[in-house]
């Protein structure tokens, strides 16, 4: 039996059959720095509450499972060093190990389902990166999608990407791209992008009922809804692009590879645009966090 450790919010939310929204934990411990890593989990956490659900930050302390954590635990994981970054291959590993490891989209999917949550709330997805075809970086996150029953809110593939392989490889998969409210994908920092997005949908009522229509119908994996950044909070496509391509060159030349190609990027496009991209990594992930708790309400 796989033991999961629920935080008293989400285990009432459970008893009373109530509106619930994932959140994952690297955007914790390996997305932001310290404090502004806990003061934006923390704000998260309040607009899902502002939303009428109820939130459940995933992660996995001291081996076991966590579904939502209590103030402390959260404060604790905010400051800890060595946290394991958590997809579909290592998850086991960490449990068996006893070790503490935050969860990536993939993994906190895979929890996510275990404890009947169907609406996670993220910043962004992993994907095929720039230069695949050399180095077949590609995320767990698009596998997790094509297998997993839930349904996932971002801001679209993270700018970091190539996103046209992306959506090409999530078409395969059979994922079920959805826009919210506007016929251009977004692409994280930015509310638009050069690129058509596959689907599109202008209320959160058309997307619960997609999630459950998929499900009725047997058709496994979940859904990603990418929901555009605020225009006012965005950096525009054509001016984070040039800075993302310097921060992957600058990745390419460090010989960053794996887990921690996201991290080392996501830093120095940070530093590149002079703490521009964190403020709007923070302004998205509360706007996804705004729409899931919107969807939650449907199921």
């Amino acid at each position: 039996m796989i033991k999961i450790e629920y935080s008293s919010a989400v285990e009432q939310a459970i008893k009373n059959d109530e509106p619930i929204v994932a959140l994952e934990s690297t955007i914790i411990t390996h997305g932001m720095p310290w404090p502004e890593n806990l003061k934006t989990a923390k704000s998260v956490e309040s607009v899902v509450r502002e939303y009428g659900a109820t939130p459940a930050t995933i992660a996995v302390i001291k081996g076991v499972i966590n579904v939502g954590l209590e103030d402390e635990l959260l404060s604790e994981l905010s400051e800890s060093r060595n946290v394991r970054k958590l997809s579909r291959a290592d998850l086991a590993h960490c449990l068996v190990k006893k070790e503490t490891g935050a969860t990536t989209v993939a993994a906190t999917m895979i929890i996510a389902k275990l404890a009947g949550i169907k609406i996670f709330a993220t910043g962004g997805i992993g994907g095929v990166h720039k230069f695949a075809e050399q180095t077949f970086d590609i995320s767990a996150d698009l596998q997790e999608l094509s297998s997993t029953s839930v349904s996932v809110v971002c801001a679209g593939p993270k700018a970091i990407l190539d996103i046209p392989k992306t959506l090409e490889v999530l078409e395969t998969l059979g994922v079920p791209v959805i826009t919210f409210g506007q016929a251009k994908l977004p692409a994280f920092w930015s509310s638009d992008s050069p690129f058509a997005s596959p689907l599109s949908l202008d209320d959160a009522h058309s997307i619960a009922k997609s999630h459950k229509i998929r499900e009725n119908l047997g058709i496994p994996g979940g859904q990603l809804i990418a929901n555009p950044i605020p225009k006012e909070d965005q950096i525009p496509f054509e001016i984070i692009e040039p800075i993302v391509i310097e921060a992957v060159k600058q990745a390419n030349q460090s010989n960053i590879i794996a887990k921690e190609v996201t991290p080392f990027i996501l830093s120095k496009i940070n530093q590149l645009s002079k703490g521009k991209s964190l403020l709007a990594n923070i302004a998205l992930i509360k706007n996804n966090a705004k729409l899931a708790s919107k969807i939650a309400l449907c199921f």
